[in-house]
């Protein structure tokens, strides 16, 4: 066939291909429109699932009558106007392609009033992006874009589409999401004229901790960690969760760069190896967590529908994400109210809140009761709360004691040990209740992070091999090699260049003396080459200590005096990461007195 031009639909509905893979795809695109049309209010109307209407409306700035058929038109756009503006993107959509490619697989209207109109403005689409005909509409200030029918006249795209209930569920997710990212906005989403969600702005931290309760489960924010860190021109802010609140899926892990979700390798990587040695084997972390940057940093035109982004600084980001993750957890320590281990609702219907481990120590006890009323007890305090309160009042102590025990309490969080059961949990009694410990895997940690302390500090003990090891890589992997001569130095290698595609090692860190070393190479070069960082070295040598240190801890059934219960608590309250073992189980749990009340009906 000779060389000819494709009808504008069609270029729209290839176009479309790209950009409008099912229902939710839509939305996503008009709700984006909305953030940049500076709207505070946003209302999205479904009907089955998508397929029949999608109509969203917004009380943004609204379009003028003579830039409607521009918004309908492919590349025609508000927000944009050179390169340099495509190099610093700060708006969620910007290819001007949503509009045109939706109408062109879609009945599509587009209604819009602005602030200085007298009226609202009207017109259809099919894609042709000819023959509009503005019309006027008594449509409120804002925009409204009303899709019907999707994929009516490409039956073929239409067969693709789920159950009605799998789309609107999609949508459901998206909106959920995209909720999340901001805060200040309110959403309402219908689906067959039945309310689903409505969100109202929250503008405060109680406020967006709420609609991050509301969407992910109030055991998120019971069980996660609040972070604010900033450092090169970078910021992360949002909350993750402490690693025994964990996941079998990916499926609460919200990661938004400067507004927009992306899911990235870079920052799935980062996250990753901030849990490493913290987190159950086969879960996964939950988070929703926020990277502001200099627009100019980011590459937010690297994927058709803007899922995926490119960090012009991939190292930096890499690095900073890790920092700010690996502190934030490390530096969880016991005492800290905003944070708890276990979250506890001791009830006659009591229910899992989080995905746990089956073979993580959790508490979700039942009390055994009858349904006759309990017996009387007159002569005592109704609640443990109560109780000491009253003790209190009948032994008054002098201002100086009282704030001497109050200090006292305050710099011994975990409390004193007043049993050891079964010769496996320590049993602590605090200010606000009691404390279980399991003995060996609190030691297990606190001698893990002595030893990769002891070990970080000093210079990495080198040992010369007998016969060095040759090693064949490519080309690439060779040159990284002999440019990172400094950096395999620094972790007690001598790893040298000898050819095109070959490497010899000569020295080996000490430690790692029983590792398949040619492997170990290879992947720390594949790391290198893929991330520009590589923590394998670390990894093993961490693996090392934690076999170690798993060994030289404290066994079960070994009988603890006080002494040694109280001393292990207070080396508790002093490690990093003590909330969890090497093997990602929880370390200790605690019971208030307020819920020690609740597990035998005392108040009620």
């Amino acid at each position: 066939m000779r060389i000819h031009s494709l009808p504008t639909q069609l270029v729209n509905q290839i176009a479309a291909g790209e950009v409008v893979e099912r229902p939710s795809s839509v939305v996503k695109e008009l709700v984006e429109n909305c953030f940049d049309a500076g709207a505070s209010q946003i209302t999205i109307d479904i009907e089955q699932g998508g397929a029949r209407l999608i109509k969203i409306r917004d009380d943004g700035c609204g379009i003028v009558k003579e830039d409607l058929p521009l918004a309908l038109s492919r590349h025609a756009t508000s927000k944009i106007a050179s390169l340099k503006d495509l190099e610093q993107v700060s708006s969620m959509g910007f290819r001007g392609e949503a509009l045109p490619s939706i109408s062109s697989v879609a009945r599509l209207t587009l209604i819009s009033r602005t602030q200085d109109a007298d009226c609202a403005w009207r017109v259809n689409a099919d894609g042709s992006e000819q023959d509009f005909d503005p019309q006027p509409d008594p449509h409120p200030f804002g925009t409204t874009v009303d899709v019907r029918d999707l994929f009516y006249n490409t039956p073929a795209r239409r067969k693709f589409l789920k159950t009605e209930k799998t789309e609107f569920t999609h949508i459901e997710t998206l909106i959920k999401r995209m909720a999340l990212s901001r805060f200040d906005l309110g959403f309402t989403l219908t689906h067959n004229q039945k309310e689903i969600l409505t969100l109202k702005p929250a503008l405060n931290d109680g406020e967006q901790e709420q609609r991050i309760a509301g969407i992910c489960g109030s055991a998120f924010i019971e069980n996660a960690v609040k972070i604010d860190f900033a450092a090169s021109d970078l910021q992360l802010t949002g909350w993750v969760g402490l690693p025994t609140f964990s996941r079998s899926q990916q499926d609460m892990q919200f990661f938004y760069v400067n507004g927009r979700l992306v899911r990235d390798k870079l920052v799935s990587h980062a996250v990753k190896q901030a849990y490493q040695d913290v987190l159950f084997h086969g879960r996964h972390p939950v988070f929703v967590l926020y990277l502001t940057l200099d627009p100019t940093l980011v590459d937010v035109n690297a994927h058709p529908a803007k899922l995926e982004v490119r960090f012009r600084e991939g190292r930096l980001v890499h690095d900073f994400l890790f920092s700010a993750l690996h502190r934030s957890l490390a530096n969880v320590r016991p005492g800290q109210d905003a944070v708890r281990q276990v979250s506890i609702e001791p009830s006659p219907q009591t229910h899992p809140v989080a995905d746990q481990p089956q073979n993580a120590f959790s508490v979700a006890a039942k009390p055994n009761y009858s349904p006759k009323p309990p017996p009387q007890q007159a002569s005592l305090p109704l609640q443990v709360e109560e109780a000491i309160q009253a003790y209190a009042s009948l032994y008054p102590k002098t201002e100086p004691i009282a704030q001497a025990q109050a200090a006292q309490q305050q710099a011994r969080p975990l409390g004193q040990a007043i049993a050891h059961l079964h010769n496996i949990y320590i049993l602590s009694e605090t200010a606000n209740g009691i404390i279980l410990v399991d003995a060996h895997a609190a030691h297990e940690r606190v001698t893990y992070e002595r030893l990769k302390l002891q070990y970080q500090n000093g210079a990495v003990p080198s040992q010369p091999l007998l016969l060095p090891i040759k090693i064949k890589v490519s080309s690439a992997e060779a040159d990284l090699a002999e440019q990172k001569q400094d950096f395999f130095h620094a972790l007690g290698f001598e790893l040298n260049r000898s050819g095109p595609e070959t490497v010899v090692l000569r020295s080996i860190p000490a430690l790692l003396g029983n590792t398949d070393m040619e492997t170990l190479v290879r992947d720390v070069l594949a790391d290198l080459n893929e991330h520009g960082v590589s923590q394998r070295v670390q990894e093993k040598s961490n693996e090392l200590l934690a076999k170690v240190a798993c060994h030289g801890s404290v066994r079960a059934h070994r009988r603890l005096t006080l002494d040694e219960m109280n001393a292990l608590l207070r080396d508790m309250e002093q490690t990093e990461r003590i909330g969890q073992c090497n093997h990602g189980r929880p370390t200790w749990i605690e019971l208030s007195t307020r819920e020690l009340d609740k597990f035998f009906l005392r108040g009620q």
